[in-house]
């Protein structure tokens, strides 16, 4: 009320509480903030499952934007995945629980699939019924995609795409408990690649891989989906055989495997390549109770299929153990065989048609261990490559020949060569070519007088490589053969880069020369072809005077065998190249007088 002054006199009116609306708003306006800035998918929906509100996240999950959801069903992001009964299903669920979550392959406003983590709850009305549905999508394709690749890579070669190691072992312990529950047997086979190593060192890594890759496709087609193939890393291939009734069908799925290889693979095109593989089997519940004894025994019955000449197999026995033991025993004792002077040389001479003498002698090594007695040098020559042992035995067999063909020339033996056997692992050192200059100079050997034997694999095992080498020992003055030719590669592209002087035809082919045609065909084809490229040939192995009479009627130039010495000691070979005779007999006589 105000006076006649229009001053206020008299004031009367009310007053009202409304923090609690101030709060409700900010709660609003926050929960509005935080709706619009969740990287999750918000949408609320109706009773009957259309769209009432949608938050900007929606639009960037779904590509739907809220013009284009509001007033739209829940089904515009149905995946096709599912069909009409799934998805009503679905519904009909949702419609009686208040709260769900679950994963939801949902489709995009593009039509591409994107899997969701989907949360709904209800919203309740003052009578408890629902008013709204609140329905949070989070789009997680490409972390599952992440983990399944993680799983995979886990549990999967990545060049192959075979089962690795990891993945095998459940396999075989699942296989070993439903054979205890079952009956029957489970085999283990483990395959090796033979000689992979000159695939990868000739050819490169980059074939070797394709190589790989297309060697456990065809081991996966000989197989069949019933049987796991796995890959544990480099050439080594596993199969797991389940349900077998005998060990017999388990040796007959490894020869199939092998004859399977027979054929050349293919890869990168038109290429091809010849491998053949070696395989080792083991069994339950014969051989071993667990996984780990299953793999190991078949992995050492492996080994000795490579051992029995590759391109077979070998079912594990007990005795393989006791054999791995005995060569881990031997190659300890390989260590010490310089410091125990265990090793020496035997000398076989090399006959010349042509002059009628003994042109040469080759040095084999010989082991006679304290512990062991005699080794054979296909026992002891592999494990001192494996070892790296190679390097000192092949120099201390170099300097052994280049000092005894010294001391032979005093005793008035000329014109005489000795021939040495050089590995692959002694041929990849780059030092070789100084190795043999330092051991002619320490020994006073004329370089003119060594000849080194190197075999087709190990030349080939890095030919750019190699080549090099070899021209480099060809430059110091020694002479240069190929032993074993004819059972390798035999390929006249390498035989040409290579300062060649001689080769040796492999006994292989010289046993069976006057019985075998096809012997006598390729006997006959390598000497006209080393001819041709100007090299001498030499026949290994040569025991009858029917050999003898081929090589000399086909113009072979030297023969080296039984028919004319055995491998004889320092001694016994000295005092053969003093009194030898120096004419062989007539074709007829069956052996040398000189023996």
């Amino acid at each position: 009320e105000r006076d006649q002054d229009d001053r206020p006199i008299r004031m009367a009116g009310t007053v009202r509480d409304i923090t609690a609306n101030r709060h409700a708003d900010a709660e609003r306006r926050i929960a509005s903030e935080v709706l619009r800035n969740m990287s999750e998918a918000v949408a609320v929906l109706d009773y009957d499952f259309y769209f009432v509100a949608v938050n900007p996240a929606f639009t960037k999950i779904t590509g739907y934007s809220d013009m284009e959801a509001l007033g739209k069903s829940l089904g515009i992001l149905d995946s096709s995945r599912y069909g009409s009964d799934h998805q009503q299903q679905m519904r009909s669920e949702l419609e009686h629980r208040d709260h769900w979550q679950g994963n939801i392959w949902m489709k995009h406003r593009s039509g591409k699939e994107i899997l969701c983590h989907v949360k709904h709850n209800a919203l309740l009305d003052a009578n408890g019924k629902c008013a709204f549905r609140v329905v949070v999508l989070d789009d997680i394709t490409e972390q599952k995609r992440a983990e399944q690749e993680l799983r995979y890579l886990a549990n999967y070669d990545a060049l192959t795409g075979l089962p690795n190691r990891s993945l095998l072992s459940e396999r075989l312990a699942s296989a070993i408990l439903r054979a205890r529950q079952e009956g029957g047997y489970v085999a283990v086979l483990f395959l090796d690649l033979d000689r992979f190593k000159d695939v990868n060192d000739s050819l490169g890594h980059a074939v070797g891989d394709r190589v790989l890759h297309a060697a456990a496709e065809r081991v996966q087609q000989v197989i069949g989906p019933q049987h796991t193939v796995a890959r544990l890393g480099g050439d080594e291939f596993t199969i797991i055989l389940e349900s077998l009734s005998s060990p017999e069908e388990a040796s007959v799925i490894a020869r199939r495997v092998i004859d399977a290889f027979s054929t050349p693979l293919a890869f990168g095109g038109q290429r091809e390549i010849s491998v053949s593989i070696s395989i080792g089997i083991s069994l339950f519940p014969d051989h071993a109770q667990v996984p780990t004894d299953l793999l190991n025994h078949a992995d050492t019955a492996m080994y000795h299929a490579k051992a029995a000449g590759r391109r077979t197999w070998q079912m594990y026995s007990p005795q393989m153990d006791e054999t791995t033991q005995h060569r881990a025993t031997l190659a300890n004792s390989l260590r010490r065989v310089l410091e125990r002077q265990e090793l020496k040389l035997v000398y076989q001479p090399r006959y010349s048609l042509r002059q009628q003498r003994t042109v040469a002698v080759e040095a084999l090594l010989r082991w006679n261990s304290a512990e062991f007695g005699p080794v054979s040098p296909q026992q002891f020559i592999p494990l001192a490559e494996n070892t790296g042992m190679i390097l000192e035995i092949g120099q201390w067999a170099l300097r052994e020949a280049c000092n005894t063909l010294c001391r032979w020339q005093q005793a008035g033996v000329l014109n005489l060569n000795v021939s040495v056997n050089v590995s692959a692992i002694q041929l990849q050192r780059d030092d070789l070519p100084r190795t043999i200059e330092r051991i002619l100079a320490e020994t006073g050997m004329s370089a003119h007088n060594l000849e080194l034997e190197l075999t087709e694999s190990a030349i080939m095992t890095n030919l750019e490589h190699n080549s090099n080498i070899l021209h480099a020992c060809r430059k110091i003055g020694t002479h240069l053969s190929i032993d074993d030719f004819g059972t390798g590669y035999s390929s006249l592209a390498y035989i040409k880069r290579l300062p060649i002087t001689a080769l040796k035809i492999d006994r292989e082919f010289i046993s069976d020369l006057t019985k075998d045609a096809d012997d006598e065909a390729i006997t006959s084809a390598i000497i006209n072809m080393g001819h041709s490229l100007g090299l001498s040939v030499v026949a290994e192995g040569v025991e009858t005077a029917e050999q003898l009479r081929f090589l000399r009627d086909h113009n072979c130039d030297e023969i080296q065998g039984y028919l004319v010495a055995r491998p004889l000691e320092d001694a016994q070979c000295l005092e053969f190249l003093v009194n030898a005779s120096k004419f062989l007999p007539e074709p007829s006589e069956s052996r040398l007088p000189i023996l």
